[in-house]
């Protein structure tokens, strides 16, 4: 599939959507992102303790983190996955969608035993009811100037989508790439289940301009978004969030329903106070 292609199938399936939404809902009736956190951002990555503070926050989901190497990506298990939805039930805290930070230290470009992790989060995103799996390229695992790399994970992300695709899972594809360099390789991979997960944040560090890049992948190419600041309160950065939330809006950007804020607590600062912060911010700047 040429870029040409691409962006004539996203905007036929853009279209499709904005007429069934038009049909079922009214053409000024616009859909809300609901607004969870990141379970490592709350000081409880891969910990059941993050239902509870996020309910003090008055999230209404968290993004779960898999686990790490140490406990084998736990949640894997089903004993594990059963108390994680108990505990969602409790707190009347959504499950969002799922993380595998642990791809940054070991990297899914070249460790073999990270493609029986991207495979088994399928059968768990599935489990938890939820539809997209966060895939971390930074550190270790960053594909900056790295054409091996990216053709390895071309490769492997091959193997994992027609697995993803039949469960109905998104692989969400978080890096310092570009735009461009994203479609290429969601254009290499020719499947459904592989979309871009953007953080705002990430890419302006990379010293792209986030408006052009989300106009240019298209409200179909991007799963989930991330709201950072990295170490600041969200309003005190540099991202310019009112032009960002008129561009989504204008977009009528839906993706999975959701965003996520992420490590924009102030160090030493209270984390639900923060994020308490963080979720005002994001409400009123979407106009909820």
């Amino acid at each position: 599939m040429t870029r040409q292609e691409f962006l004539q199938r996203s905007a036929f399936l853009a279209a499709m959507s904005a007429l069934a939404q038009h049909t079922a809902h009214g053409k000024n009736n616009k859909r809300q992102l609901r607004i969870g956190a990141c379970d490592w951002s709350l000081g409880k990555s891969s910990d059941l303790g993050a239902f509870e503070v996020a309910k003090k926050i008055g999230l209404e989901g968290i993004q779960v983190d898999l686990g790490s190497e140490k406990n084998n990506l736990h949640l894997r298990e089903k004993s594990r996955q059963q108390l994680y939805m108990a505990a969602s039930r409790e707190s009347s805290v959504k499950i969002t969608s799922l993380a595998i930070g642990e791809l940054n230290n070991i990297p899914y470009k070249s460790d073999p035993r990270t493609e029986q992790w991207v495979w088994d989060s399928v059968d768990t995103a599935k489990a938890l009811g939820v539809s997209v799996v966060l895939l971390a390229f930074f550190s270790k695992n960053d594909l900056r100037k790295d054409d091996k790399g990216k053709a390895e994970v071309v490769r492997r992300l091959k193997k994992v989508a027609p697995h993803a695709e039949k469960n109905g899972v998104i692989l969400g594809f978080e890096s310092y790439l570009t735009a461009e360099e994203h479609v290429d390789i969601i254009q290499q991979v020719g499947s459904k289940s592989i979309k871009v997960y953007y953080d705002f944040r990430n890419a302006a560090d990379a010293g792209n301009d986030v408006i052009k890049e989300i106009k240019f992948l298209g409200r179909e190419a991007i799963c989930e978004l991330h709201m950072k600041e990295n170490g600041l309160l969200l309003g005190n950065g540099t991202l310019d969030w009112s032009a960002i939330a008129r561009t989504l809006i204008e977009m009528d950007y839906y993706g999975d329903g959701w965003m996520q804020i992420e490590w924009s607590s102030p160090e030493g600062a209270d984390i639900v106070a923060s994020h308490k912060h963080n979720l005002g911010f994001l409400k009123k700047s979407f106009g909820y």
